[in-house]
């Protein structure tokens, strides 16, 4: 009896040894990914969370200081895919950028964004910011919101005095009294109300969509799709770790950032990333900033956001989130 079963043996682990070695192949036939990487954010999430083990093909990741030098890089093809914020990829797309949005998360927490105020000023909330200073960064999350929070006090960007600097030298005007208050994003909003006890006058928790949009070029989606789809599904997987795991994605952080612990562990507890599925009411979202930004003549003309998303990436996402769950 043994004698009759050996054949059989022999051909299922030669069907193992042609599937497993067939695998391997397909592996090593995948190109590398390039991310670009917006001061170590995506790498340290991989990282922390495992979700760099076992990647059948290998990820390079390339380091940029801000959106906008990102942006750049995706529209020469340097990279395959990056993280951009509402403004940051509005910009991109009037660039004429060919990249498309294969994947969305949402960052629910209250100081993800926020116009901040010393803690001794006597402004109060938006309202408060008629004939006063902001200082921001042109294009960025931090201005979009500014301009959001005075129409929705009743106020217009002519009612204001806009200072366009980076978040470094943003924060030195606010502390020196050459701004009344400053426009801006995590993890500057936490250092601010942590360490300066600043005053929040709006926040963007309820007057922004709060998503970050992961973009890929087109030429990334149509030669490296396999790769695409199993890079955002590790980005969700990861997401989803560091909710749980707070404290530990916060010590990686601060290792990298070297701003303090506590700093990282407040946004970590104070915000939780979460997958959305790219559809109509998302990309209508998107375009209401882009007509926001012609009204106020910071673009020159009409986007046609829908242009740029993907929607076929939607299906094969949820399969492998559910899966993995």
């Amino acid at each position: 009896m043994t004698l009759q079963r050996l054949p059989f043996k022999r051909l299922l682990l030669g069907a193992i040894l042609t599937w497993g070695l067939g695998t391997l192949a397909q592996a090593a036939d995948l190109q590398p990914l390039l991310v670009a990487n917006q001061k170590s954010s995506i790498k340290v999430l991989l990282e922390v969370s495992g979700e760099l083990k076992n990647v059948p093909y290998e990820i390079q990741f390339s380091e940029f200081p801000a959106a906008a030098p990102l942006g750049e890089a995706l529209n020469a093809g340097a990279v395959d895919i990056g993280g951009l914020g509402d403004a940051p990829y509005v910009f991109a797309l009037g660039a004429g950028v060919p990249i498309k949005v294969i994947s969305i998360v949402h960052a629910e927490g209250r100081f993800t964004t926020a116009i901040l105020a010393p803690k001794d000023s006597p402004l109060n909330n938006a309202r408060d910011l008629k004939g006063k200073r902001i200082v921001t960064t042109r294009g960025s999350i931090g201005h979009f919101l500014a301009i959001k929070a005075l129409r929705d006090a009743g106020l217009s960007t002519q009612d204001v005095q806009f200072i366009y600097l980076l978040p470094s030298e943003s924060r030195i005007l606010l502390d020196n009294g050459s701004a009344d208050a400053w426009s801006t994003w995590d993890p500057y909003t936490t250092i601010a109300t942590t360490q300066n006890q600043a005053k929040v006058l709006a926040s963007g928790e309820t007057l922004l969509t709060n998503h970050l949009y992961l973009a890929a070029t087109s030429q990334a989606i149509a030669g490296k799709r396999q790769q695409l789809e199993d890079f955002i599904a590790r980005v969700d997987r990861a997401y989803r770790w560091t909710n749980a795991h707070p404290e530990e994605y916060a010590a990686a952080q601060a290792r990298v950032t070297g701003l303090p612990l506590d700093v990282h562990i407040a946004i970590a507890k104070g915000t939780h990333m979460n997958p959305v599925v790219i559809d109509d009411t998302v990309i209508s979202g998107l375009q209401t900033t882009a007509d926001i930004y012609q009204q106020e003549a910071i673009l020159t003309k009409h986007i046609d956001v829908s242009q740029g998303f993907d929607k076929s990436f939607n299906a094969k996402r949820a399969q492998l989130n559910q899966a993995s769950r």
